[in-house]
């Protein structure tokens, strides 16, 4: 199987991302949702990105956002991919000449599959833990069983991931790729390099 790639999401201060970037991560995540303890400010996000060396991948996490201020961040941020985290339908993820990935929170009895083949022009869809009014980063991991095999998309694995448990992860789940924020943070916000550096490998030596 191909390496599995890795974004660590929740980036906010450039030091943050670089320790991301030397560890190996794939991508970095920046949330744009202004009730997360992890928001930036598109000021910020150009900043940090601007700092990045190449072949970064730069995800801008969005939730139930208006088309026009989705598109202002756009006018003012490089971002390479964007990351639906709400109840966006797939006309609202659509149209905004980037390519985007689209998450769903997983509880007992959803239909995954039906869900995924909804959004048919997602690059990928992360699979993150169902927690009522919380659209992500709740720090708890979901039941990985619940993830049935053969998606139609790339799926990307998040919820309560950490590095003693992100092996596991792989092993059952089989992901295109793992996404991880609180469980490589000293507190919300700021991360950890330890942390992110037993992450990733962890992550390579699943």
């Amino acid at each position: 199987m191909s390496a599995v790639r890795s974004k660590i999401c929740g980036i906010t201060r450039i030091e943050d991302a670089l320790l991301a970037v030397d560890a190996g991560a794939d991508a970095i995540g920046l949330v744009f949702y202004a009730k997360s303890p992890r928001a930036v400010t598109a000021q910020q996000a150009r900043a940090i990105i601007a700092q990045l060396p190449p072949f970064v991948t730069t995800v801008g996490l969005f939730v139930d956002i208006s088309r026009c201020e989705l598109n202002e961040i756009l006018e003012l941020v490089p971002l390479d991919l964007l990351q639906f985290h709400g109840d966006e339908s797939p006309a609202d993820c659509d149209g905004f000449q980037r390519p985007y990935i689209k998450a769903l929170r997983v509880k007992p009895g959803d239909d995954i599959a039906a869900q995924v083949e909804r959004y048919q022009n997602a690059s990928g869809v992360l699979l993150d833990t169902y927690v009522p009014g919380i659209p992500g980063g709740t720090g708890e991991a979901f039941d990985w069983s619940l993830v049935p095999q053969g998606l139609a998309k790339p799926i990307i694995l998040a919820g309560g991931l950490h590095a003693g448990n992100v092996a596991a992860a792989i092993a059952q789940v089989r992901p295109y790729a793992v996404d991880v924020s609180g469980g490589v943070e000293a507190q919300k916000g700021i991360k950890d390099a330890e942390k992110i550096r037993a992450f990733m490998q962890a992550v390579k030596a699943g």
